[in-house]
């Protein structure tokens, strides 16, 4: 079973009520076998635009990366993002194909 990921680009605009949306989605995270690839760090965006933080997540399936952006648990976890940030989130299913030789 291929993995599903969450790719976040976002500009926080109030870091003190961001905060609280970290707390918040914790519980979701946990729930959904969610495990961050990427939090933040150091980048260089070499084409195109960048936000000022970026995360990779990745759940154990594509099913299981949707199931949690729709749960009450992530939800609730939104409302306390909602205007502190701008973000730009896709929920994506992994790929398990050939790779390049």
């Amino acid at each position: 079973m291929v993995k599903g990921y969450w790719i976040g680009r976002v500009d926080v605009t109030n870091p003190d009520a961001y905060k609280n949306y970290v707390a918040a989605n914790a519980a979701a995270f946990a729930k959904y076998g969610a495990r961050f690839l990427v939090r933040g760090g150091a980048l260089k965006a070499v084409e195109g635009e960048a936000r000022a933080r970026n995360v990779v997540i990745e759940f154990p399936s594509y099913e299981a990366a949707l199931a949690c952006w729709d749960s009450p648990e992530y939800q609730a976890a939104k409302a306390e993002r909602d205007g502190h940030a701008v973000a730009d989130i896709i929920v994506i299913e992994g790929y398990d194909g050939p790779q390049p030789a």
